[in-house]
């Protein structure tokens, strides 16, 4: 089942789906960002797969180009940051929950919580 949904920093389409695991797409649009965030039931791992930007995990940052990976452990601090292009990451989320409910976010540059 794949499916495409907005948010105030571009969309994501969800590609595959099992259990305890799920593989997106995610688009960055140019210049935007998400929230500085967290889980606590799941990890993620990111291969950027086209554009620049930004990966912020715990207190590093790494330039985002094609080719790239980040780990992220659960429950660490993380987020995604397009340059002057457009920024597409594959997000794969292993955990016991894999849903949006899931977010804790620090700071959010579109006034969610």
């Amino acid at each position: 089942m794949t499916y495409s949904e907005t948010r105030p920093w571009g969309w994501f389409e969800t590609i595959l789906t099992g259990p305890q695991y799920q593989v997106k797409l995610l688009v960055v649009n140019a210049n935007q960002r998400l929230s500085l965030q967290k889980h606590e039931h799941r990890e993620e791992h990111w291969v950027v797969v086209g554009g620049n930007g930004t990966i912020t995990v715990g207190e590093d940052s790494i330039a985002a180009t094609p080719g790239i990976t980040a780990h992220i452990p659960q429950g660490e601090w993380h987020r995604l940051e397009a340059g002057n292009s457009e920024l597409k990451v594959i997000e794969v989320q292993r955990g016991s929950f894999l849903y949006e409910e899931d977010i804790t976010r620090m700071s959010d540059d579109y006034g969610r919580k």
